[in-house]
């Protein structure tokens, strides 16, 4: 299907050459000249447009725009192939209605239409009989930018309600639909926080939501009456090191308020028969003390760290003192809590073991039914809003070489079985080689390596390969299906997840290991993932690809600098890499919140200096860089646009090669594209369209 096809070569119209102006910078005894601060611009009040950038900045993003058109316009026959293979998707099957109704009847669910590029959502009554609720699409019409997350109905079956960014900018909207009178108002105008910030009272009476501040960051919740829209401040948090969600208690009891950071916790409570009273503490937060609270069967639940127990312990608290009752987990080394989920005939629970998921389902009787699959790498999750009555639950389970499938679990037996599919036809995944690997990095520890490829090329074949990777924040970089991925494999490619310490694929000490001084253990792993697909002859020499997404962005420009000869090519989306300028700007949204993941280079030496060895726009050096794709949006505030278009210019700038670095800007986008699938499809196709040029060969 892949036939040979130039890399990157002469003739391209000259890169824009940005101008240096020197700012020294001093800090803790250290100095260091920033040539390229003059790009980052944060307007006095509102979003970033590039009609209202200062002159000089404007004329040289739009020259980077023009210039990225014209070095991937020879890449377009590619990336058309790519776009009709990936717009020709097998039909999305729609999940099947919910395993257990709501106590109105109701079951809830979500589909994409055929051909369409935005979701649907509705019920279906106990007859069978389904009510629209809301269709994206007419939602997004008119807007450049349009993503609605967290959409959820209210206990009482009445409102249905969503977030939605009309910006790009993860300031939020709060739309709520009145399905008796099928009118639909905005309770929240702006500012409010969309991912885990929003949840109805058990009454229905009040929403619960959480407001972001100039600086982006949650810290305030406030409660809004359904019918009224009278609204009341509830609780401020002072400390911009904590992060802020809301939810209700599985059996609807509480609406828990959760403040935490890495390595910090704390919980507040409002009882459902006392909704406007202010919230109770569950524990004071204590650094290093994080715990998670939900309620089973007049009892709270904690999933604590506590007493040294850091892949967590499920612990019993009696509801009004709050005092610890029973274990019914023990902490159990290499074997994490992931998540605990209440229903009142057993309590579910997520956890890893082995590197991979399994569920346990333990009833009140203490009998517990284990969940596992013999997949060689797979993901596994809860369907969301499932109620706390139900006597079955639906699952999803997906692999990278099969599309998620819904089983439904039986609580008093634990019995499972599958009631639906999606994709089924025309995707086959018998057509596909899935492996779990594992690399050596340099100080012995082995690294899992997911990795999936065609049946009908022997394995010991030598490919072109995508190597994608995350290893931030205690994030697991979950096998989970990708429709492009697929077809990535399919023009030819093997395509690698690299599970890298600094994610918990193997609990939190997996996490910790690439954290702070030991965060350059990602790259070493990131790196020796490479060299294992060449040494087993998987990956063809000089044809490697790597891939990574914000923090993962951080990754593989950082492996790039490291060991530039190792890469064909660099697709870094929405990267993190100026990483010592951001995480010394105090005013940054995420900053004083993930301290802990990197250390604080305005107070503490030792971090400035393991952050200085390793940002990828400070380690740029004479050498002859691979091809580099940097993505960004223009109203990104989580990593802004000026992160990628410094590192890139600092390479044009040092380079010893001649392969390009090219900045694609989005203006109208932050740090998530437009939730619009056609949008997506055509990005992607773009980037592989890319990666097959890093790689020499052609599809198109």
């Amino acid at each position: 299907m892949m036939k040979p096809s130039a890399q990157f070569n002469p003739p391209l119209s000259p890169a824009p050459k940005a101008s240096r102006k020197a700012l020294v910078r001093k800090q803790l005894g250290r100095e260091r000249t920033d040539a390229y601060a003059w790009m980052q611009y944060i307007p006095a009040s509102g979003t970033r447009t590039l009609d209202g950038l200062p002159p000089d900045l404007r004329a040289h993003l739009q020259a980077e725009m023009r210039y990225a058109a014209h070095v991937l316009a020879p890449q377009q026959a590619d990336a058309r192939w790519f776009l009709d293979r990936l717009s020709d998707r097998p039909p999305a099957a729609a999940a099947p209605p919910a395993a257990a109704a709501t106590a109105g009847g109701w079951r809830y669910r979500c589909d994409r239409p055929a051909g369409g590029s935005h979701r649907r959502f509705s019920r279906v009554d106990s007859q069978g009989r389904a009510q629209p609720l809301l269709d994206e699409a007419e939602r997004a019409r008119g807007h450049a930018y349009y993503r609605a997350t967290d959409h959820q109905p209210s206990p009482d079956d009445r409102y249905f309600i969503w977030a939605e960014d009309i910006i790009g900018n993860d300031r939020h909207r709060l739309c709520l639909l009145d399905i008796a009178t099928d009118r639909i108002r905005t309770l929240v105008e702006s500012d409010a926080y969309g991912y885990g910030g929003f949840v109805f009272s058990p009454s229905s009476r009040f929403l619960f939501w959480i407001w972001r501040d100039t600086h982006n960051r949650p810290t305030r919740l406030y409660r809004t009456g359904t019918a009224d829209g009278d609204t009341v401040l509830l609780y401020e948090e002072s400390d911009p090191a904590i992060f802020m969600q809301v939810a209700r208690s599985a059996a609807g009891g509480f609406i828990l308020l959760t403040l935490a950071g890495p390595d910090t916790g704390e919980v507040r409570l409002i009882a459902a028969d006392a909704e406007t009273a202010p919230p109770r503490v569950v524990r004071p937060r204590v650094r290093g003390i994080r715990y998670d609270i939900d309620e089973w069967n007049g009892r709270l639940l904690m999933v604590t760290n506590a007493d040294g127990a850091f892949d967590r312990k499920l612990l019993c608290l009696d509801p009004q003192t709050c005092a610890v009752q029973a274990e019914l987990v023990p902490h159990r080394p290499g074997t994490p809590i992931i998540a605990v989920h209440p229903f009142a005939a057993a309590l579910v629970r997520l956890e890893r073991h082995g590197t991979l998921h399994r569920l346990v389902v333990m009833r009140p009787d203490g009998q517990e039914t284990v969940i596992a699959f013999d997949d060689p790498a797979y993901s596994l999750a809860l369907a969301p809003a499932q109620p706390y009555a139900a006597r079955q639950i639906r699952v999803t389970h997906q692999t990278p070489a099969a599309p998620i499938r819904w089983l439904d679990i039986d609580l008093a037996s634990g019995h499972c079985h599958e009631t639906g599919r999606a994709a089924p036809g025309r995707f086959d995944p018998a057509r596909y080689r899935l492996e779990r690997l594992h690399a050596i990095a340099p100080d012995g520890a082995q690294i899992p390596l997911t990795v999936l490829s065609r049946k009908d090329t022997p394995a010991d074949t030598p490919l072109p390969v995508l190597l994608t990777g995350y290893g931030a924040y205690g994030i697991a970089n979950e096998p989970l299906f990708s429709w492009p991925a697929a077809v990535l494999v399919d023009a030819g490619f093997r395509y690698a997840i690299a599970h890298v310490r600094g994610g918990s694929e193997k609990g939190w000490r997996w996490y910790q290991d690439g954290c702070r001084e030991k965060k350059c253990n990602s790259m070493a792993d990131f790196i020796a993932c490479a060299r294992h697909l060449l040494d087993i002859g998987y990956a063809a020499p000089g044809r490697i690809v790597a891939h990574g997404v914000s923090a993962g962005g951080l990754l593989v420009c950082a492996a790039m600098n490291q060991a530039p000869e190792l890469w064909a090519g660099v697709i870094a989306q929405v990267p993190f890499v100026d990483m010592l300028n951001t995480l010394s700007d105090a005013d940054h949204p995420l900053v004083p919140l993930l301290r802990p993941d990197w250390g604080d280079p305005l107070a503490d030496p030792q971090a400035y200096d393991s952050i200085a060895a390793i940002s990828p726009y400070e380690n740029v050096k004479p050498a002859a860089y691979p091809p580099l794709l940097c993505t960004a949006g223009l109203k990104d505030d989580r990593v802004p646009y000026w992160e990628p278009a410094k590192l890139i210019a600092n390479i044009r700038h040092r380079t010893s090669g001649k392969q390009p670095a090219i900045l694609l800007l989005n203006p109208d986008s932050g740090h998530q594209e437009s939730d619009d699938q056609d949008q997506v499809f055509a990005s992607t196709a773009l980037l592989w369209a890319f990666a097959c040029r890093c790689a020499a060969v052609s599809v198109g």
